[in-house]
C-alpha cells in the first residue's frame, strides 16, 4: 500500500518505525524533512478517541441513523417563517412560485428545495423626475436639489418647452406581488420611464398656456392613469397611487418674457371679468326701466282709455235723461256747471228783500283779502 508501508526500514512515511503522536516522524530526523501523517492511522486514533467518549458503541449504525434524523429534523425545521403585516410573501419550490401567503406563521420546503421572498406591499414609494435631492455634506441634515434637464425639458402642443418637474407615489400591488417580483427586472427604472413617457405625452398636447395656469389638475390624473394603464400591460404588480406636478416653468432663457405674458393674460382677465360685472349691473337696470316705462305707458292708457269710457257713458246717461226731461235736465245740468264754477270763488250772498231802493255799499276791495284778526271783533260790512 502505498498509505502503510509494511517493509523492514519503515518506508519513506514511518522512518526507524517512530511515528510521532499523530503519526508523523520526527521533524528534526536524520532522513530529512518532514513526514505525512499516514491517514488510516488518523481515522483509526480519531475513533479509538470518540468510543472512550461515548463508552458502547454509539457510533455503530444506530447512532448514525439517529444523528442523520435529528439532521433531517432541523432542515425541516427550518422551513417555518413568518410574515408580517405589511408583507407579503412568496413561496418557490425548486425556482419556480408556487403560490402567495399572507401575515402569519407560514411553512415552506427550506433551503435548498425552496425559499421565500418577502415583499412589502403596503409601503409608499416615490420617484423624483426632473430633479434630484441628496443629502448636502457640508451642511448635515439639508438637502440640496439638482435638475436633470434631459427629464424636464418637454415640448408642449404649440411646440414651446416647458420645464416640468413632478413625482410619482407608488407601491407594490398586494393582490399580484409576483407579478411585482418575476416579470419586470427594474421596477424602480421601469416606472420612472413609463411615468416620463405618459408626462411627455399629455404635456405635448396640451398648449403651454394652459399648462401653466388652469390644467395642471387636469394632467396629474391623467398622467397617474395613464401610466398605471401602461404598467398594467407591462404586468409590473405596481399600483400607481398619485403624480404630483411639483413645478412647472418656462424654460429658464425665457421665464421673464412669459411671466410678463402671463401678467398680460392675468390683467385681460381682470379687465374682462370687470367690464362681464359692469353689464351684469347695467343690462339689468336697463331693462327695470325699460319694463318700469312700459308698464307706466300701459297704465296712463289704460287710465285714459277709462275715463273716456267713463265720460262718454255719462253723456249718453244724461243724454237719455234729457230726451225724456229736457227742463228738469237743463236745470240740472245749470246747477251742476254753477257749482262747479262758483266752487273755488269767494261770494257774497246778498239778501234783496233787505231794504228795497237802498243801495248797499259793499267794500269790494277788501272782500278779496282775507280778514286780519285785528278786524274780527269789528262788524261785517257796512250796506
Amino acid at each position: 500500500m502505498p498509505w502503510n508501508n509494511q517493509s523492514g526500514g519503515g518506508g519513506p512515511w514511518r522512518p526507524n518505525n517512530n511515528p510521532g503522536p499523530w503519526g508523523q516522524g520526527p521533524s528534526g530526523g536524520g532522513g530529512g524533512g518532514g513526514q505525512t501523517p499516514d491517514l488510516e492511522e488518523l481515522l483509526r486514533r480519531s475513533q479509538d478517541k470518540l468510543k472512550q467518549v461515548m463508552p458502547g458503541g454509539f457510533m455503530g449504525g444506530f447512532g448514525i441513523a439517529l444523528i442523520g434524523a435529528a439532521a433531517v429534523a432541523i432542515w425541516l425545521a427550518s422551513g417555518i417563517y413568518t410574515v408580517q403585516p405589511n408583507e407579503a410573501g412568496l413561496e418557490m419550490v425548486f425556482g419556480r412560485f408556487t403560490q402567495r401567503t399572507e401575515n402569519g406563521l407560514r411553512y415552506n420546503w427550506p433551503a435548498p428545495i425552496g425559499s421565500v421572498i418577502k415583499l412589502r406591499v403596503t409601503d409608499r414609494n416615490s420617484i423624483d423626475i426632473g430633479f434630484r435631492t441628496r443629502e448636502d455634506p457640508r451642511r448635515p441634515g439639508n438637502q440640496t436639489q439638482t435638475d436633470v434637464p434631459e427629464e424636464s425639458l418637454m415640448l408642449t402642443g404649440d411646440e414651446n418647452i416647458a420645464d416640468v418637474k413632478f413625482r410619482v407615489v407608488w407601491q407594490i400591488d398586494p393582490t399580484k406581488p409576483q407579478d411585482f417580483a418575476f416579470n419586470v427586472r427594474d421596477v424602480r427604472e421601469t416606472i420612472k420611464a413609463v411615468s416620463e413617457s405618459a408626462m411627455r405625452e399629455i404635456v405635448g398636447r396640451t398648449q403651454i398656456q394652459k399648462i401653466l395656469t388652469a390644467e395642471r389638475k387636469v394632467i396629474e390624473p391623467a398622467a397617474q392613469d395613464l401610466t398605471q394603464r401602461v404598467l398594467n400591460d407591462y404586468k409590473a404588480g405596481v399600483q400607481i397611487l398619485q403624480v404630483q406636478l411639483l413645478s412647472v416653468d418656462p424654460p429658464e432663457q425665457v421665464i421673464a418674457a412669459f411671466r410678463d405674458v402671463t401678467a398680460a393674460q392675468q390683467d385681460l382677465d381682470r379687465l374682462r371679468n370687470e367690464a362681464e360685472a359692469y353689464a351684469n349691473r347695467v343690462v339689468p337696470e336697463a331693462r327695470g326701466g325699460a319694463a318700469r316705462i312700459l308698464q307706466e305707458a300701459e297704465g296712463y292708457r289704460e287710465q285714459t282709455v277709462a275715463e273716456a269710457r267713463g265720460q262718454a257713458s255719462r253723456f249718453s246717461q244724461v243724454y237719455e235723461q234729457y230726451r225724456r226731461a229736457p227742463d228738469v235736465t237743463r236745470e240740472r245740468m245749470y246747477l251742476e256747471t254753477m257749482e262747479r264754477i262758483l266752487a273755488g270763488t269767494n261770494k257774497v250772498i246778498v239778501d234783496q228783500g233787505a231794504g228795497q231802493g237802498v243801495v248797499p255799499y259793499l267794500p269790494l276791495g277788501q272782500l278779496d283779502q282775507p280778514a286780519s284778526p285785528q278786524g274780527s271783533g269789528q262788524g261785517g260790512p257796512r250796506r
